[in-house]
């Protein structure tokens, strides 16, 4: 299918970009634009985007459900590197086509925000509760690269919670207030410190920036999204869909892979 390019306007059929490709292409499906799933892929995409270059990737084409305009402002706010090619998919078509979940009961005719909240606590899916709960309790062998990144790219913007890093000059983290939790300092992800980031992401992207970000879909209110990586050819070498809200794939698996 075609879809909007966002930067330029140009209809793109996403099927001939992965057929055509010479090298290796991701593809990401996301969610709707004030949705913590895309949120969280695009701060991922960014933090690993040079490291994903290395394996081969030579193209990311990163389509969100929502207006041309309301991708346009996400790719502002989370300083999205320029080639990232964002696509407006205003109805979620797109993801629907590759297989992602369209949430809890779908077809029922009733509030999509009722639904939304159904699947918030745990109650829709399975991969909610595990994937918000892990911001929370941390793991001592996590990895928290693109947490701390995608702080201190928010924290340089202005968005709230802005003191949990010192930031030099340069723009180097001196310090992060979570080095210093008892007993936890040392870990690999620390409890709360991605909590934080969604906390940061929930009050200065999705709620300040609602109105320019909402869905203009219902149906995209609850779609989840999911991504793959092809290589020559269009042949699939990874794949992923969210099993959750907050269930997107850990990029140093995706690395490995490649």
């Amino acid at each position: 299918m075609s879809l909007q390019r966002a930067s330029d306007g140009k209809q793109v059929d996403l099927g001939a970009a992965l057929e055509s490709s010479a090298q290796k292409t991701l593809l990401v499906l996301g969610t709707h634009p004030a949705d913590f799933n895309t949120v969280e892929y695009c701060q991922k995409v960014r933090t690993f985007w040079p490291q994903l270059v290395q394996k081969g990737i030579s193209r990311c084409l990163l389509v969100v459900n929502g207006e041309a305009s309301s991708c346009m402002k996400l790719a502002e706010l989370l300083d999205l590197p320029a080639e990232v090619e964002l696509f407006a998919d205003p109805v979620g078509e797109a993801g629907r086509r590759f297989g992602v979940s369209r949430g809890w009961k779908p077809d029922d005719n009733f509030s999509p925000y009722l639904k939304l909240f159904v699947m918030g606590i745990g109650l829709g899916d399975l991969g909610t509760l595990p994937a918000v709960l892990a911001g929370y309790v941390g793991d001592p062998n996590g990895r928290r690269t693109w947490v701390e990144n995608s702080l201190k790219q928010g924290q340089l913007a202005g968005r709230w919670p802005d003191f949990m890093l010192e930031i030099a000059q340069d723009g180097s983290i001196v310090a992060n207030k979570f080095d210093d939790a008892p007993l936890v300092g040392g870990w690999g992800r620390r409890p709360f410190e991605l909590a934080v980031l969604r906390l940061q992401n929930l009050i200065g992207v999705q709620f300040s920036n609602w109105d320019q970000l909402k869905p203009v879909d219902d149906r995209c209110l609850t779609q989840l999204g999911g991504c793959t990586v092809v290589g020559p050819g269009g042949e699939p070498i990874y794949s992923w869909v969210d099993a959750g809200l907050c269930d997107v794939p850990d990029m140093d698996e995706m690395l490995e892979a490649l």
